[in-house]
């Protein structure tokens, strides 16, 4: 396949300018996030807003992550607030050992030098440098602080809504006297909108804070609009009984509930509307009941938190990792400490780990320790690719063939491209990954040198890279074995200027040159499109002659006698592997003898089970199953539309974990 080319060999890595990190050390990839030392080589391309500049971040987001015995306090001591900011909400709970931050060059540097600190930080992952998040956060967390009051908390039953594109003056989140359910409101995104390739968006504006809400005092960024806020609004546009609510969400800045559809809305009317999803649907033994239900969770106050739109078109997966904790950390914030808390995170990346072991699911999973299963459930879907060949399964055997991935990455394609390579687990010596190598071909035939762990590189240049590959011995990214992260430039840009990689079939070679068999499971990123936006991602996907492409009845579960390493059983949402949140599947209200399953979603039994030898803790089937389609023929369950009365269909496991949460309030 290299028609007889040489091998070209790896660039070193260049130093970073945001964090002062030299990433052409190898003791500089060692425990680190990939994704940072990508970001910094491809001087934060990929951090892109509409037609505007790359990021040119002063401050970085971060998620972090306590060494055990050390508290937020203990961090807030060994660092200094000109460059590590930590928002106050935080402080809430005795014994919390992750938060965010926002950090400065300073804190890279401390980490590198001082030990006190670094014996403190067991981890940190990047979140989302983007232009509109690169700026301190106001009012900070100092030493000695306490988390501000909040005069108004809720209690009893409550439910938190984490997701993008939230109508909260729409009917279905109203009290039958028409005041609001949604008693707090906390948009992360600070500029006006719409975002996006496309867009033509050149200059940003800030979000007017007498509209959209003040910042809270607990976050230090954002707008917040409480629930008289939003009914003050709703009477300033009531006109004839009736509330304008086109001028309403203009007058907020919701720019984005101007579309139809918002994924926010229909998941919110799913766990907390007027109907329960099943309700309005039909089959032979069905009729569909169009009265109200009067569930508690119909009733219930909600809490809801808009992520940053940013989140959308972010496909290293790392950007809602701050997003979701500074999310949960809110509603934590706005309830009583006897409230009964049920959340629903509709979200999802597809690489990962896939143990639990992410900074975000471990922290998720503190959370709930630390508050009791009693006090905060968190549910999450399960994932919708499963027939979308992102996932690689094989063990490489001492002295065997090497494994061969396929990697098709598609023309027009404006967003990066993530290829993680997992390898090992905690019964696995750490000398076995020792003798492993890995070989990337580019489309075309271009060969590029053998890299060996311990190692990272970049190409065809330092100062203008199209591709990187960090292969380090220890990763920020799990806890187990070890990540090698491929990450590739966009295939098309509309700015000439702009770094490419090549479109077509990418060929990653893993060699074992070791004593010892090591479990390869490769997962490609998500870089889909979500419903009602348009980023210019498309998702690349693997390639397998042996892999069932028929459509036949039986070809969209795995077989265990079919030799392609491609496996749908694995795929999973990378961020609902944790021990203690609960995953939820999607089944079909009018289901065949045949198959029940959503075809996008985990099974559950898992169909490829027999499969033999896998990585400690990798999780593959969903810990609950809720109707995601209507039938075979009829996909996606009815939610409610931007608008009070309209009524929209969507599709997807994020429609699935909504209805788990209702029940389990």
């Amino acid at each position: 396949m290299s028609g007889g080319r040489a091998p070209q060999p790896w660039q070193p890595l260049p130093k970073g300018e945001v964090t002062g990190t030299d990433w052409s050390l190898p003791s500089s990839i060692e425990g680190a996030d990939p994704y940072l030392a990508w970001a910094e080589a491809d001087r934060f391309e990929g951090y892109r807003l509409g037609e505007g500049p790359a990021a040119q971040p002063r401050w970085l987001p971060i998620i972090i992550e306590l060494h055990p015995g050390f508290g937020i306090q203990d961090l807030l001591q060994a660092s200094d607030v000109k460059w590590l900011q930590v928002p106050k909400a935080y402080l809430l709970l005795p014994g919390l050992r992750f938060c965010t931050a926002r950090a400065r060059k300073g804190f890279f540097k401390a980490m590198r030098k001082r030990s006190d600190l670094a014996g403190i930080v067991r981890r940190y992952e990047l979140g989302l440098p983007v232009e509109e998040h690169t700026g301190p956060l106001t009012n900070p967390a100092l030493p000695g602080d306490t988390v501000p009051p909040c005069p108004d908390r809720v209690g009893g039953k409550v439910i938190g809504i984490i997701d993008g594109g939230l109508a909260m003056a729409n009917a279905a989140f109203l009290k039958a006297d028409g005041e609001p359910r949604v008693r707090y409101f906390w948009r992360q995104d600070e500029f006006d909108g719409p975002h996006g390739p496309g867009m033509g968006r050149h200059l940003r504006s800030r979000l007017d804070p007498k509209r959209a809400g003040p910042t809270p005092p607990v976050m230090g960024y954002g707008h917040e609009l409480t629930a008289a806020d939003i009914r003050a609004a709703m009477d300033r546009f009531t006109r004839n009984s009736s509330v304008d609510e086109d001028d309403l969400y203009d007058y907020l800045q919701c720019w984005d509930l101007k579309h139809p559809v918002n994924h926010g809305t229909v998941v919110a009317s799913l766990v907390a509307g007027p109907w329960r999803a099943t309700a309005r649907m039909s089959s032979a033994a069905h009729t569909p009941d169009m009265t109200p239900t009067h569930d508690e969770a119909s009733r219930a106050p909600l809490i809801a938190v808009q992520l940053d739109w940013s989140n959308v078109i972010d496909t290293s997966g790392g950007a809602m990792n701050v997003s979701v904790l500074d999310a949960l950390l809110f509603i934590l914030n706005r309830v009583t400490a006897d409230a009964r808390l049920v959340v629903n995170i509709s979200w999802g990346t597809l690489a990962g780990p896939h143990d639990g072991t992410s900074v975000l699911e471990a922290a998720i999973d503190h959370l709930i320790a630390l508050c009791t299963p009693e006090r905060l459930q968190v549910f999450i879907p399960a994932g919708n690719g499963y027939q979308d060949r992102t996932h690689v399964n094989r063990t490489l055997l001492p002295g065997g063939n090497a494994a061969e991935l396929h990697w098709h990455i598609q023309p027009d394609d404006r967003t990066q491209s993530f290829l993680e390579l997992w390898l090992g687990d905690p019964d696995l010596p750490e000398e076995a990954l020792q003798d492993i190598r890995i070989e990337v071909t580019l489309p075309g035939g271009q060969v590029l040198g053998p890299m060996t762990v311990g190692n990272a590189g970049c190409w065809p240049s330092t100062t203008a890279p199209q591709l990187a590959l960090v292969f380090p011995r220890k990763t920020a990214l799990g806890r187990h074995g070890t990540c090698a992260l491929l990450a590739l430039c966009p295939t098309a840009s509309l700015h000439p200027e702009d770094r490419l990689a090549p479109a077509g079939v990418w060929q990653v070679k893993v060699h074992n040159g070791g004593l010892n068999p090591v479990v390869l499971d490769a997962y490609v990123e998500r870089d889909d499109v979500a419903q009602g936006t348009y980023t210019g991602a498309r998702q690349s996907a693997m390639l397998d002659r042996f892999y069932d492409t028929s459509g036949n009845i039986d070809s969209f579960i795995d077989h265990p006698d079919n030799p392609t390493p491609i496996r749908r059983s694995g795929v999973f949402n990378s961020i609902g592997t944790g021990q203690r949140s609960v995953s939820v599947g999607g089944i079909r209200f009018a289901s065949s003898a045949f198959d029940p399953a959503a075809r996008y979603s985990p099974r559950l039994p898992d169909p490829d089970a027999s499969r033999l030898p896998q990585r400690d803790g990798v999780k593959k089937v969903p810990d609950e199953l809720a109707v995601s389609d209507e039938s075979t023929a009829l996909w996606g369950v009815l939610g409610a539309g931007s608008r009070s009365g309209s009524s929209v269909r969507m599709y997807g496991t994020s429609c699935a974990a909504p209805q788990i949460a209702r029940e389990r309030l």
